[in-house]
Formats: structure tokens, sequence, C-alpha cells
């Protein structure tokens, strides 16, 4: 549940938030807490960022993949520990240090990068649901 807050702000940036706010089609109490949100966790990891896409904002290294695609990795990857880490470096390029970055990230904030796995997996079973049917429709 939400608390009542007040800031004051100055009017400048009030009227970029309502702009924005406008633009992606949300109020502007919902955008400042989702900015306010993001740039906590930002601070918290330096060389995260949050990107916009098809499926809404995500967390990802700055010059690299999401958060979630990296835990995905990881998980998805034999062995155990610093083994599948060091694997996962190997196969992709990204550096064990920015790997470990995106981990303590996923660690701190693990819903939202289940919730953007289970996405993921959901949205690969209905393709796989509609190339079946498509199969099944042109054999028949």
């Amino acid at each position: 549940m939400a608390n009542p807050t007040s800031f004051r702000l100055p009017t400048e940036l009030l009227m970029r938030a309502a702009e924005e706010a406008t633009r992606v089609g949300v109020s502007t109490t919902t955008l400042v807490a989702m900015l306010m949100d993001e740039g906590l966790k930002v601070r918290q990891f330096p060389g995260t960022v949050f990107r916009d896409g098809p499926a809404g904002r995500r967390a990802a290294l700055v010059d690299g993949p999401d958060v979630w695609e990296i835990v995905r990795a990881i998980q998805l990857t034999d062995g155990q520990g610093g083994a599948r880490i060091r694997q996962v470096a190997e196969d992709t390029g990204i550096p064990i240090h920015r790997l470990r970055l995106a981990i303590d990230h996923a660690s701190a904030y693990p819903q939202e990068i289940r919730a953007r796995i289970a996405l993921d997996e959901s949205a690969a079973e209905r393709v796989g649901r509609m190339v079946e049917e498509r199969e099944r429709l042109l054999s028949g």
C-alpha cells in the first residue's frame, strides 16, 4: 500500500514528468514512483540500467543483456556455482564480474526476475503451441 508523501519539486521538472507520463500512458505519480525505484536500484547496482521493450521495462547490464537473461542462462548451464558462471562467461564473452553484478541484482529483487523468466517461458509455450497447430493444419 502506498503512503501519502509530499515533495517540493521544481516546476520545470514536474512539467517534464507530466509530459512523459502522458506519453507513456501512466499517471505522473506512477511515473515518478517507477523512476525513483529504478534510480535507487541503479545506484545500488552501478553498471545496470532499465530498458523499455515489448515486455515492458526491465533491468539489464549497461552494455549487455537483461538481468533475467543472464540468470536464465546460468540456471540452464550444467555444473554448480562458480563453474556455471565461468561457463556462461566463456559462452557469452561477458566478464565474470559483470555476470556477478547481474546475479547480485537478481538476488536483491528475485520476484522481478522470476516474473520475467515466467513471462519468457509462457511466450515460448505459446509459440510452441502455434507451431504445432500450424503443422497440424498444413499436414491435414
